[in-house]
């Protein structure tokens, strides 16, 4: 997969976390990816269409990160998993989307994002419905893990 179309999914994800929730993780070394099991505990999951591109998106966060992040960008404390965790997961997705759908739209490449979905629970799946290669960049903090995985059918 060419890094003009992952680099700007990784710009987004750091500086929306950075920004939004005061918290920088450390890139991990990609690597392709043939399974669907997720690798953390809840995942944000976004489709995107254009004329000249088709593929998807998703950011799985392992819960103490998560609940840190939560506790960060609206000074909420959560115990768990619960649906505001969820709600904010689906707008990070789509902030993390939206930073890299404008800096692919510079390249030429124009798309069209769907609404977020959001799955949670040890072991969930993660379906890309894109026929295309799949790389997964995990993210290191000390409360946990992000794993970034971006499908293209380029």
């Amino acid at each position: 997969m060419n890094a003009e179309f992952v680099n700007p999914f990784i710009g987004g994800l750091l500086n929306v976390l950075e920004t939004m929730a005061q918290t920088t993780l450390t890139p991990g070394k990609p690597k392709k990816k043939s399974d669907d099991v997720a690798h953390g505990d809840v995942s944000g999951l976004i489709g995107m269409v254009g004329p000249n591109v088709k593929g998807s998106m998703s950011i799985t966060f392992d819960e103490g990160l998560i609940l840190s992040i939560m506790q960060n960008m609206l000074g909420e404390a959560s115990s768990e998993i619960d649906a505001e965790v969820a709600d904010m997961v689906g707008e990070i997705t789509n902030m993390i989307c939206g930073n890299a759908k404008r800096d692919l739209a510079e390249k030429g490449y124009e798309f069209g994002m769907a609404t977020p979905v959001v799955v949670s629970g040890k072991q969930h799946s993660i379906s890309h419905q894109v026929d295309g290669p799949k790389i997964i960049l995990p993210f290191n903090h000390e409360l946990g893990k992000a794993y970034l995985e971006i499908c293209f059918d380029k």
